[in-house]
């Protein structure tokens, strides 16, 4: 594995552990909200709009890295009727897909990230209003790092390397997924 490969991975579980984090943090944020509701009739102010913002972008961190641990769905059932060259084809043309498709999402969100930064754009009225600017850079910035990382199979592939996935022994000797 090469250094750019082996910087991808660590950058995808590091990006991981933050969603990791940041998903723990929320799943706080919405107790306190619901405690706060139900016992004392107030409610933490932003806490839906924390809440939309914050799933997808804890979705897209954890794109990369699920990618690499080739983790992504899959016909699995197929292994056992087709061929192993067959099957390898079809991973690779997946990969290339793949990497269209997250390289149109992050082309087709360009704009409006821009837009979003440029004018300040948020989401939510009175108490707390939350921008949405950083969500839509993640959105590009993860796109791209799931087209990277996808190409980045894709060149294993390539190479003739089909059988694990680039950080499973990272991954496991670090405690698991």
């Amino acid at each position: 594995m090469g250094l750019f490969d082996r910087w991808l991975g660590q950058l995808a579980r590091s990006l991981h552990m933050l969603a990791a984090i940041w998903l723990f943090s929320l799943a706080f944020l919405i107790l306190a909200d619901v405690i706060g509701r139900g016992i004392f009739n107030q409610p933490i102010q932003g806490t839906a709009e924390l809440v939309a913002n914050s799933i997808v972008a804890i979705g897209f961190l954890q794109l990369s890295h699920s990618i690499r641990m080739r983790g992504m769905l899959r016909a699995e059932f197929l292994d056992a009727y087709l061929p192993a060259w067959l099957m390898r084809g079809f991973s690779m043309l997946g990969y290339l897909v793949a990497i269209v498709l997250f390289l149109a999402i992050a082309y087709a969100s360009w704009e409006p990230m821009l837009n979003a930064v440029e004018i300040g754009e948020y989401q939510g009225d009175g108490a707390l209003r939350v921008p949405t600017w950083p969500v839509r850079i993640i959105i590009v910035a993860m796109s791209v790092l799931s087209a990277l990382s996808y190409a980045s199979l894709f060149a294993r592939g390539l190479r003739g390397d089909h059988e694990a996935a680039p950080d499973a022994g990272a991954s496991q000797s670090a405690g698991g997924h």
